[in-house]
């Protein structure tokens, strides 16, 4: 995927292109890493990339699961979970659900076709309590910001395992030839 979001001609097609993007930039930075890096946690935090992307494919799961008014069980053990890759889960894992989740956004959103489609809120503490009910744009917009936030964390974590940035990541993930000013990131040995 180019690292920018094409033409933009709809809303629509813009809030789902745009996702995309967030899913993919989050997604690079496992590029090259061995099953120990994905679960490392370098930092101050307890996060890891592997778990990262967990998170935000769970994130966009469950704001599915409110588009379509399905119901949902608030335990907060298993939101604790979706933050570490499972002994035995693997990033092909993790990315195959992703991957599912991603097709069912994009095809509930379009065959809704509404971006203004309401459902109501879920009265979380962390919700304003003015707002009774979201919408299929606010969604949207929120799972672009949350997925740029902990694209941003992965992109600090991984740095932090082996100095690894966004567009090296991108020129050796994509086959971009070497130039000047850039030259793909390549694994150590």
């Amino acid at each position: 995927m180019p690292a920018q979001v094409g033409p933009v001609n709809t809303e629509q097609e813009g809030l789902l292109g745009y996702l995309a993007q967030m899913r993919f930039v989050i997604r690079l930075t496992a590029y090259g890493l061995s099953a120990e890096q994905l679960r490392a946690t370098p930092t101050a935090s307890p996060l890891s990339v592997g778990g990262l992307i967990k998170h935000a494919a769970s994130t966009e799961e469950g704001w599915l699961s409110v588009i379509r008014r399905e119901p949902q069980e608030a335990d907060y053990a298993r939101y604790e979970e979706n933050f570490k890759l499972a002994d035995g889960e693997t990033i092909e894992d993790v990315f195959a659900r992703y991957d599912r989740v991603a097709e069912q956004t994009e095809k509930t959103v379009t065959e809704l076709g509404d971006l203004n489609f309401e459902m109501p809120t879920d009265g979380a503490p962390w919700n304003r309590p003015d707002v009774t009910h979201w919408n299929v744009r606010w969604i949207l917009l929120h799972l672009i910001q949350e997925t740029a936030r902990h694209a941003g964390h992965a992109d600090i974590i991984r740095e932090s395992i082996d100095g690894a940035t966004a567009y090296p990541l991108m020129a050796a993930a994509e086959g971009w030839p070497a130039t000047p000013w850039l030259k793909p990131w390549e694994k150590e040995s």
